[in-house]
C-alpha cells in the first residue's frame, strides 16, 4: 500500500537549510530536502523558508504520487549501529592515541569529537517522537547551532593541529 502525501511529509527527511544572498546582494536563506532531488526552496528568514520548503515539498511527493514515480524515503536512523571499523595507517594511530591521552579521554571518544567537529554535526533529535513541524523547527534550530558551533569547531581544530606532537620514546 501506497502513502498518502500526509504520510510522506511526516517523515523525517533531511532538511539543509544555508544562510545565502543572490547577485544583489540580498540575505537569505536556501533550504531543500537531500532525499528529494530538485525538492528546493528559499525565503528572507529560516522561518520563510522552513515554509516554502514544506510547500515545494508538497508540490513534489504530489507531482511523484501523480505520475507513479518511486518516492525516496529517509533512511532510518535505527539502521546505523554507530559503530564503525576503521582501518588508518599506525603513524596516524599513535598519533591520535597520544592526542588523546593528552586531552585525558578515551581514543574513542577523541576521533568521534574529532569526526563530529569535521562534520560540524551537532547531533540529531529523537525524530520517531516528532511530528513534521517540529522536525522543520529542528532543522531550523540544528542550523543555528551548526552555524555558530562551526567557528568552534574550526577553533578547536586549529589548535589540536598546532600543538607539538610528543617526542617518541626510544626503549
Amino acid at each position: 500500500m501506497s502513502k498518502t502525501l500526509e504520510e510522506y511529509l511526516d517523515l523525517p527527511y533531511t532538511i539543509e537549510l544555508v544562510h545565502d544572498h543572490d547577485d544583489d546582494e540580498r540575505r537569505g536563506w536556501f533550504a531543500q530536502v537531500k532525499e528529494l532531488p530538485g525538492c528546493m526552496s528559499q525565503g528572507a528568514s529560516i522561518d520563510e523558508a522552513a515554509q516554502n520548503l514544506r510547500d515545494a515539498m508538497a508540490g513534489w511527493i504530489s507531482v511523484a504520487i501523480e505520475d507513479g514515480v518511486s518516492i525516496p524515503e529517509p533512511r532510518d536512523l535505527a539502521s546505523f549501529s554507530g559503530r564503525l571499523l576503521l582501518r588508518i595507517p599506525r603513524g596516524l594511530h599513535a598519533e591520535l592515541s597520544r592526542q588523546a591521552e593528552d586531552e585525558g579521554i578515551s581514543l574513542n571518544q577523541y576521533i568521534a569529537t574529532l569526526l563530529a567537529g569535521a562534520a560540524k554535526w551537532v547531533g540529531r533529535p529523537n525524530l520517531n517522537e516528532s511530528t513534521a513541524a517540529e522536525r522543520v523547527g529542528d532543522a531550523i534550530q540544528m542550523s543555528r547551532v551548526a552555524t555558530k558551533s562551526a567557528a568552534a569547531n574550526q577553533t578547536e581544530i586549529a589548535r589540536i593541529k598546532r600543538r607539538k606532537p610528543k617526542p617518541e620514546s626510544t626503549d
